[in-house]
């Protein structure tokens, strides 16, 4: 039997197969002073060239803030909206896709399969595509990384990530995520290191998504060089006052990066 591919992931290979390399923004409406603040930040960066938008967090993104965000941002923008779950409760009939995650470093199975049976029959009572994404959790981890008690990956064992990302594709995953959590300067580290990013990369096959800490041009730059397909922003936009600037920039960089990996 033949593979269904949905219209989110069909659209977002299709940009692929065009651009190189996407950008997706992550809005967590908790983080925001007020909902409409997050609603016009989407908006705006959907404007300037942002790719996709995911909504969602670790905590309190659920209830009636998600419903009012995510139908404030659908209203307001024609790229994909997908949710970026931190459990059950992160889900709304206003998004167009979910990431159906595994975290594959996870101790507790609540995160491997639980919480994926627990939700699966909402996801398609709702009408919601399911991405199928194997995810994976780089020190220093964040919030998420605490949340899911997840067994961390050491910065400094890029094979590892690589090992856990080849059986995430063998297990099904059309879509590999590897995250270090928000703000991991906070605790002395940048983003994933290039060693990790190309590692993973030389090691599977399906798309790449890269998180976590991604503010500045080089390690944008860095990330896409060395593999990733999708990078996906969160703080860099919330913590932005000037968004639309902000979003062009980093918008451009990865279009000019994704031209050089199609060409390479």
């Amino acid at each position: 039997m033949a593979i269904k591919i949905g219209k989110v992931e069909k659209h977002i290979y299709d940009m692929l197969e065009d651009k190189g390399a996407l950008l997706f923004t992550l809005i967590d409406p908790v983080d925001y002073k007020t909902p409409d603040d997050a609603v016009k930040k989407a908006k705006v960066s959907v404007e300037n060239g942002v790719d996709a938008v995911l909504i969602g967090g670790s905590t309190s993104a659920q209830g009636e803030l998600l419903d009012y965000v995510a139908k404030g941002i659908k209203d307001s923008v024609s790229a994909p909206i997908i949710l970026f779950p931190g459990n059950i409760a992160t889900v709304t009939k206003y998004a167009d896709a979910f990431y159906f995650q595994s975290m594959l470093n996870a101790r507790n199975p609540y995160w491997i399969t639980h919480v994926q049976m627990l939700g699966a029959p909402v996801i398609r009572s709702l009408g919601i595509e399911p991405l199928p994404v194997g995810y994976i959790v780089v020190s220093p981890g964040g919030t998420v990384g605490w949340v899911a008690d997840a067994n961390l990956i050491p910065r400094e064992k890029p094979q590892i990530a690589a090992s856990l990302a080849l059986a995430g594709q063998y297990l099904g995953n059309r879509f590999i995520l590897t995250d270090s959590g928000s703000n991991p300067q906070i605790h002395g580290h940048g983003p994933i290191p290039s060693e990790m990013v190309r590692a993973v990369r030389q090691a599977i096959d399906v798309t790449y998504i890269v998180a976590g800490g991604i503010k500045e041009e080089k390690d944008l730059r860095s990330i896409i060089k060395n593999g990733a397909d999708i990078v996906q922003i969160g703080t860099a936009i919330e913590k932005s006052d000037n968004v639309k600037a902000k979003a062009r920039f980093l918008s451009d960089v990865v279009k000019e990066e994704g031209s050089k990996k199609k060409h390479r």
